[in-house]
Formats: C-alpha cells, structure tokens, sequence
C-alpha cells in the first residue's frame, strides 16, 4: 500500500468479504442493494490518518469494516477532546450527510483500518427510496444521541476505573458496532487514547475491572463478562 497517496486516491472496489461486513446492506431490497454496493468504495487507513477533519464538507457517509478510529475535536486552547472510538461495523456521520454540513469533529485511523464511504447522494437517494434504510438511519440517530448524554457523563467521571468501565461499555454497542461480537480488538494504548489517561492507569482499571469477573483480558483484545455491571450505576461505587 502506498501510503504516500491520499485516503481519496488508494480507494478501492470493496470486496465480497467486506461487503458483508457492512450492517445496513442487509435491510435494502434488491434494487437498492445494487445500487449501493455499485457506489461504495474502501479504502485503506494507517495510524494517524484522518478520515474526516473539522470544517472540511461532507462528502461520503462512513463506517469502520476494520480496524479502530476515534472521533475528537480540539478546544480552543488546543487540548483534544475525545468523544468516542469507533471500531468495526460502526458508521458514523448521518446527521452531517443528512444537513450536507461541514464536519464538526476530525475522525482520525488509531491502527491500520479498512474504512468503507457511501457517496453523500446515494445516501439521499437511499433515504428517498429504502424504507429498511430509514429505519436503520433512524436507529443510528437514536443510538448517537444515547451515546454522546452518556459521553458527556463520563467526561465528568473522577474514578479512572469508571470512566474506563463505561468507555468499554459504550464501545460494545451492538446497534451502533454491530462488527464486535465478544471480544474487543485493542491494545490498551489505543484505549488509553480514547479514555484520556494514561496507558499505566489504564492497566491498573483493567486488572480491577478482570478482579471482578467484569471483564478478561485476552491477547490482542478484550472479553466482556457483564456489559450490564460496566454500565450500571452501582459500578460507580467501585473506589
């Protein structure tokens, strides 16, 4: 892969396998499948780079097929703001595509990924013929917006071993990230990114949270035990 060419120019045809890692392919009817899959394009993500930055246009609508992105922005005072991950079968941006807006958030690969783009019309011809489409988007809106109350949440959490709890818990969204099954794909540097603290205090909320049967660690990954226990509010209580 030659990583000197932009995301845009090392686009590519998806194969059959990445097809059907693509979540909302499976609601359309035959027309509408064909001329989605006819428009969509991959492309191959390295660490750092940005699939979407502040201020640029929407341009496509896109998802994770693999790989780990998060999405952030920076203050005024230039710290960065981590709003959540995104990790494979995610799709993120309907509400941009929906306004035609420019982006308010940068959308940047935290590992090598594979990041699929459904051109911004076919999104809207999509939205005007599929109802499975609509229903889906609509699912994907309601989702976002529990998500980003309980980001909100967590930003204002002062125990790491919460805050850790319910960033994991958020990224096992099964409507939202319907590609990560059981085990979660990350490296505790890349969770430490996306929770805001350290990779060492990120560890030690680890080996807490495994103490408690909520979770296992697993080479290369994460095993989640008790979703229900990393999302409770009793979890809080946990010093």
């Amino acid at each position: 892969m030659n990583t000197d060419l932009t995301l845009h120019q090392r686009r590519r045809d998806p194969t059959a396998e990445e097809l059907a890692g693509i979540p909302w392919l499976k609601v359309l009817g035959p027309e509408h499948y064909r001329r989605a899959v006819s428009e969509l394009k991959v492309t191959n993500a390295v660490p750092g780079d940005y699939v979407c930055r502040v201020g640029r246009p929407v341009t496509y609508w896109f998802g994770v097929v693999e790989g780990l992105l998060k999405m952030s922005t920076d203050n005024a005072q230039g710290q960065t703001m981590t709003f959540t991950g995104m990790p494979p079968g995610g799709w993120f941006g309907e509400g941009t595509a929906l306004k035609r807006e420019s982006y308010r958030y940068n959308i940047q690969a935290l590992r090598r990924s594979i990041v699929a783009g459904l051109p911004v019309d076919t999104f809207h011809w999509l939205l005007d013929h599929s109802i499975g489409f609509n229903r889906f988007v609509m699912n994907q809106l309601n989702e976002r917006l529990a998500q980003f109350i309980a980001a909100r949440e967590i930003d204002r959490l002062t125990n790491p071993d919460v805050r850790v709890a319910r960033s994991l818990a958020a990224l096992f969204n099964p409507v939202l990230y319907p590609g990560v099954g059981e085990v979660l794909r990350i490296t505790q540097q890349e969770l430490a990114y996306l929770v805001g603290l350290s990779r060492q205090r990120v560890n030690e909320a680890l080996a807490a949270l495994e103490a408690q049967s909520t979770i296992r660690v697993e080479y290369g990954g994460l095993r989640i035990l008790d979703l229900e226990a990393l999302r409770s509010s009793l979890f809080s209580r946990v010093a």
